[in-house]
């Protein structure tokens, strides 16, 4: 029996569904929305602050998103360029939610922290430099700095520096617009304000079965700690994190077939010593070790958490067939279907180096997990840091003609054809382009309204649609105008 209808149902009480409902209700104010979330908490998976970095991903230290170039000249900068604009549509709308209430003091959720990068060995220093030259004068990446003067990196940040001996060369690069962004307290904060205006959020409530209706419609079936209660949707958006691609299955829309998900756990040193944490404000990031995945670089990360600052280093990648961080050891198993079996077994084999390094990974002690520590901070002390469980990461594993399937470390969106189901699948860069993301799903699901709705997009965020990077001026400006808003 069908208890309610709605306009939309999200499921998931993450970042993701926060957004999409947040931009719903500013661009369509009467839409019912009922918001489902299986844990008894919302974000308290990828979106909660322990279970990510919480780095403003940005591209401005992050080298994955601008592989080296295989002749020497300077890599190519439109994916790092492009990752950037994505984040400014963060920063815009997170700027319009503080200014018109719907999130409160941005001090509560964000911080000027700035992004550095740290290389060792010439290789590698060579290309951070090309890196450098190929970054300096775009100007979404004005303002930052290179050097390979050792002094000039510990003023930078100290504790990279302190105890280190010998002549291996060194790099680093340095940029002050860099963020550090409590994904949590934004989630938190935009489904109160959801709520607040009529949205229906259920709490410890699992959805078990999503059915296709003749007029196109779903019923939405979810099972609290009591009972089992059936909704109607016109509209299905599936914000499950690492749980998507089951939902999809259960959905048995056409678009999701073929898919599988490669689940990867992750693990983090934490100190809370204030006199570490004082010497080390910035998050500094390095290249991922050989094999490992690229969610798994290292840095060393101030962190800050409910107005008190920590430091992390990691993450440590793990194997984990969960595909949630409070998911079943069975998610894995039960996710392989007829479609996908292919794909699966061809990541299985072209892939034996990652799986062979995540188990390794996994069976490091504490004390072996330390010594990677002390590659970027020689003087650190075990007594000083104690490991925490990280969020799970699920990596696309989709189909493709002449591997027989390839394992995808991206975001990847999901429509059906008629537009009435979409939802995410994938990981990086996640939360911190999740209002990108979520305006690529309401371009792809409303399609009929998606042009009406542009001119108040644009006022939400005065940069869609354009290329900040393209104009200088503009850039500036922008940047000028969410750091004042967002009292960075």
């Amino acid at each position: 029996m069908i208890s309610q209808k709605y306009d939309v149902v999200l499921i998931g009480g993450g970042i993701m569904s926060a957004t999409l409902g947040t931009l719903l209700k500013q661009l369509k104010p009467k839409v019912n929305i009922a918001i489902f979330e299986r844990l008894d908490e919302v974000a308290q998976e990828s979106s909660n602050p322990w279970n990510n970095a919480g780095t403003g991903h940005a591209a401005l230290c992050e080298l994955n998103y601008m592989p080296d170039s295989k002749d020497g000249s300077l890599p190519d900068p439109s994916k790092a360029i492009a990752i950037n604009e994505q984040f400014q549509l963060s920063r815009q709308f997170w700027s319009w939610a503080v200014e018109n209430s719907v999130l409160g003091d941005p001090t509560e959720f964000i911080s000027a922290t700035p992004h550095m990068t740290f290389v060792r060995g010439a290789k590698d220093v060579d290309y951070l430099r090309r890196r450098f030259e190929a970054l300096k004068d775009q100007p979404l990446f004005a303002g930052m700095e290179f050097s390979t003067d050792p002094s000039k990196i510990a003023e930078w940040a100290p504790l990279l520096i302190k105890g280190r001996i010998g002549d291996e060369p060194i790099a680093a690069t340095r940029i002050d617009s860099g963020t550090d962004v409590d994904f949590g307290a934004i989630t938190n904060r935009l489904l109160q304000n959801l709520v607040a205006s009529g949205a229906q959020l259920t709490t410890s409530a699992e959805v078990k079965s999503l059915k296709k209706q003749s007029d196109g419609s779903w019923n939405v079936t979810a099972k609290t700690q009591t009972a089992k209660t059936t909704v109607n949707a016109k509209f299905v958006f599936v914000g499950a994190g690492g749980w998507a691609l089951k939902l999809f299955q259960r959905s048995g829309i056409a678009e999701a077939k073929g898919y599988g998900t490669f689940p990867v756990g992750g693990q983090w040193l934490k100190t809370d010593n204030p006199e570490l944490v004082a010497q080390h404000k910035a998050k500094v990031y390095s290249q991922a070790s050989v094999g490992a995945p690229p969610m798994s670089v290292p840095h060393l990360d101030t962190r800050v958490v409910n107005g008190k600052a920590s430091l992390l280093f990691g993450p440590y990648a793990t194997a984990n067939p969960k595909f949630l961080k409070n998911g079943s050891i069975l998610d894995l198993p039960l996710s392989i279907r007829p479609a996908n079996v292919i794909p699966y077994l061809a990541v299985a084999v072209g892939n034996f180096g990652l799986v062979k390094y995540l188990v390794g990974e996994l069976l490091k002690s504490k004390s072996r997990k330390f010594e990677s520590l002390l590659e970027f901070m020689p003087t650190a002390k075990s007594q000083d840091w104690e490991l925490l469980n990280a969020g799970q990461r699920a990596q696309i594993i989709k189909k493709e003609a002449a591997k027989g399937g390839v394992l995808q470390f991206g975001t990847e969106i999901i429509t059906s054809a008629d537009g009435s189901i979409s939802g995410l699948l994938g990981a990086s860069p996640g939360a911190s382009t999740a209002v990108y993301a979520m305006l690529e799903v309401l371009r792809s699901a409303f399609k009929a309204d998606f042009s009406v709705w542009e001119p108040r997009i644009k006022q939400i965020m005065p940069s869609f649609g354009t290329s900040l990077n393209a104009d200088a001026k503009a850039a500036s400006a922008a940047l000028a105008a969410t750091a004042k808003a967002l009292k960075l």
